[in-house]
């Protein structure tokens, strides 16, 4: 190395580091996000100085902007108005026609922009840790420095397949949900639908209008004859907050909910497409092999089985305990038991439509009550 080389490398060395220096990071620009951004202005915190959002996507909208095209205002599940702004002063809910991936992100900026919520992006978080008592949130762009986080990325980043054995032999298409476009690309192949959830019995009815399909699930599906009431959508909140309270593994709002049964799956149970085979054991070159050796060619495997909470950027926090899950606490289980001046909002309970927006609200107050940012 020439000396001048070595000389520029050793000063680049003793610069400090430089940091945007702020009370709160918000950490996505989803629902509970934007809600938790909303409260930390309305308690008084300078947008900008007091507290910053970071979003990763190049526009707003959240995941909502990555939904297939075929979910529209008549077929959403769980549009929820942000606090303060409704979603019908910015979008026509009668046009049912219109893309959920159109709407939402919509709303969404007009959202931004009527508050003038300080959102930055596209700046995507890489890292988190702490030194000298403050958190250092490392980006792929501007270093940050906060004395309080709010973690709102949701789960969309972090799609889940199961790898089962022979998962590279497969010549043909494997996707995840968060893939998905349209039933028209899997026309004139045989599509083999994973998973027990609301999106799979969805898809599943969609893609079997186009194409000859197979449902697959590890439990026989969860079908239950009710209306869901905002009284049963709590009563499961309440059992999935238990859990992140004793720090146990995270278990999703539908795995207790059910499966409701509504006309359309009726019909879907009446023309058989929801005929449910037991989840196969091996995936081969062509297709899949059950254990008692019965096998079935197949073209595409579409794999909805879940997310996974978007976390990884604070695992030098060691938030994650020996159950593998994190102990939570606070009035709505969104602060961090380890570390109070954590909030994890969409993880548990808060991971639904319907907790979000009181979930951005709780950690706001309780983070700024912690931090005694009021009494400055």
């Amino acid at each position: 190395m020439l000396k001048e080389e070595q000389t520029v490398e050793q000063e680049n060395k003793s610069k400090p580091d430089l940091y945007y220096k702020v009370d709160i990071v918000v950490i996505g620009a989803g629902q509970a996000g934007l809600s938790a951004a909303y409260h930390l202005q309305r308690e008084g915190l300078e947008p900008g100085k007091g507290f910053v959002v970071l979003d990763d996507e190049f526009g707003a909208g959240g995941a909502w902007q990555h939904r297939w095209d075929s979910l529209t205002l008549s077929n959403v599940n769980g549009i929820n108005d942000l606090p303060g702004l409704g979603f019908d002063e910015v979008i026509d809910k009668d046009d049912k026609a219109m893309q959920a991936n159109v709407a939402l992100p919509k709303y969404y900026e007009q959202y931004e922009k009527t508050f003038k919520l300080p959102v930055i992006r596209p700046v995507r978080v890489t890292e988190v840790i702490e030194r000298n008592g403050r958190f250092l949130i490392k980006t792929n762009a501007v270093q940050f420095n906060a004395r309080g986080i709010i973690n709102a990325t949701g789960t969309w980043k972090t799609p889940h397949c199961p790898k089962y054995p022979g998962w590279d032999k497969f010549k043909g298409i494997q996707l995840h949900t968060g893939q998905y476009k349209s039933a028209e690309e899997f026309k004139g192949k045989h599509v083999i639908v994973v998973g027990g959830g609301i999106s799979a019995v969805q898809l599943l009815g969609e893609i079997s209008k186009v194409t000859s399909t197979t449902w697959v699930t590890r439990r026989p599906p969860d079908f239950r004859n009710y209306e869901f009431t905002q009284e049963e959508g709590r009563d499961a909140v309440a059992l999935v907050e238990a859990r992140v309270r004793e720090g146990l593994p995270v278990e999703s709002v539908v795995s207790v909910t059910g499966l409701p049964y509504t006309p359309a799956i009726a019909d879907l149970l009446e023309s058989g497409v929801l005929d449910r085979k037991e989840m196969f054991q091996e995936i081969t070159e062509t297709g899949v092999k059950w254990a008692d050796g019965t096998s079935m060619e197949a073209d595409v495997i579409f794999w909805n089985t879940g997310f996974r909470h978007s976390i990884d950027h604070l695992a030098g926090l060691n938030l994650v305990n020996e159950l593998g899950g994190i102990e939570m606490t606070g009035k709505l289980t969104t602060q961090v038991a380890k570390d109070p001046r954590i909030h994890l909002t969409g993880y548990g309970p808060s991971a639904s439509t319907i907790g979000a927006n009181r979930a951005g609200r709780a950690a706001a107050k309780e983070l700024i009550d912690f931090l005694h940012l009021k009494q400055q």
